[in-house]
């Protein structure tokens, strides 16, 4: 199967999606492995039911934004990442929160990604 070069536009868009979707997640992860026991995002956490798991749910988001933003690892940070925001929605959804902002980010993710490298989604075009 011959796969068409890119256009300019299209790798500029991902490249944009994909650098302010890591620097979102970078930035909460900071904020997560940053927080001490007083601020706000740990003492949702001790709401959640998750009380201790600051550090490794943001260790867990770092690493899994940073492969997101290497195209070699991209796949693998898609993966992690939708497995982090799907955490997310579950928990903010058993908690009777707003949960369309990590919706939308999810979606934002696997967007960015399919712009960048669209042989993600080959599976589902084979016949």
């Amino acid at each position: 199967m011959e796969t068409k070069p890119m256009s300019k536009t299209r790798k500029i868009t991902a490249w944009i999606l994909v650098g302010l979707m890591s620097a979102l997640f970078i930035m909460s992860a900071t904020m997560k492995l940053t927080a001490g026991a007083d601020a706000e995002i740990a003492k949702n956490f001790v709401k959640w039911g998750l009380d201790g798991k600051l550090m490794l749910i943001g260790t867990g988001e770092l690493i899994a934004a940073i492969l997101f933003l290497i195209p070699r690892t991209s796949s693998l940070g898609v993966l992690l990442l939708s497995a982090h925001l799907g955490g997310a929605i579950v928990t903010h959804m058993s908690n009777a929160e707003m949960f369309v902002p990590q919706v939308i980010m999810l979606l934002l993710v696997w967007v960015a990604n399919y712009l960048r490298n669209p042989e993600m989604l080959a599976s589902f075009t084979k016949k």
